[in-house]
């Protein structure tokens, strides 16, 4: 069954230390769409006056511990994403994105190509694994099964399975809970598969792959000191670059 939506939805989890990155990235959807589209920033601060973010935490060393796993996480939208099913009211599609990512194309073409009612989400299926420890902002690194799944997913927001997400759940549960998906009974049958080239992973991805979305998960362009691993990740850094450079010139960005 196709979606009656006329205006598709789009989440981009935002921390102020990645502030540059997500306003590069609300440009680049509100941009590249010929349409209306709704875009929202999933901010902790706003969630948490809404009292649908409660999740406690502890600092060491300037390392954000979750109170519920005593595992270190790196932004403040680390479990957020999960609340996108009850900001939506439980109903529509809408699409979560890392603010790490660089869009090169038209998202609405995401909610047209993925839309069957079967599956209560559907993300791109890494098989990767980081090797550095540490992040450029100096957070660890977290690992764990099915690393990247959730930094980009197109919720089917109706379905009877993601009404577990209540935020009570969000807040309590850990987070592998969340980020590996076992609110679902089969985690390998109901998860919906989405095509590597929505989620290019710069150091990572087959070269060959023409990215329609390109993830910096080493760091990114906004970081002083980041340098690409490989040529292609350059290319699309230079892309980027141009993107912030025109938003800079019109005040809307930061200096870097």
């Amino acid at each position: 069954m196709k979606r009656t939506e006329k205006i598709n939805t789009v989440f981009i989890g935002y921390d102020p230390r990645e502030k540059t990155a997500a306003t590069v990235l609300e440009f680049l959807i509100r941009e590249n769409s010929p349409k209306p589209i709704n875009v929202k920033l999933l901010r902790k601060d706003i969630l948490e006056r809404m009292g649908l973010y409660y999740r406690k935490h502890s600092t060491v060393n300037e390392q954000d511990i979750d109170s519920i796993d005593m595992r270190p996480f790196s932004t403040e939208f680390s479990f957020s994403r999960f609340l996108v099913p009850a900001l939506m009211m439980y109903e529509g599609w809408a699409l979560y994105m890392d603010c790490d990512m660089y869009l090169r194309t038209d998202i609405n073409e995401l909610f047209e190509e993925y839309n069957s009612d079967f599956y209560p989400v559907y993300c791109v299926k890494h098989d990767y694994n980081p090797t550095d420890a540490y992040k450029m902002d100096g957070k660890q690194q977290s690992k764990y099964p099915r690393k990247n799944w959730s930094s980009f997913m197109l919720w089917n927001c109706g379905h009877e399975l993601n009404k577990k997400l209540t935020p009570k759940e969000v807040n309590t549960q850990p987070g592998s809970y969340l980020h590996q998906f076992q609110w679902l009974p089969d985690k390998d049958s109901a998860l919906g598969t989405i095509h590597e080239e929505w989620n290019w992973l710069d150091g990572h991805s087959d070269e060959e792959i023409k990215p329609k979305n390109v993830h910096f998960t080493t760091g990114g362009p906004w970081f002083r000191g980041w340098g690409s691993i490989r040529a292609t990740d350059g290319l699309y850094a230079s892309e980027w670059n141009q993107d912030y450079s025109f938003l800079l010139l019109q005040d809307k960005v930061d200096v870097i």
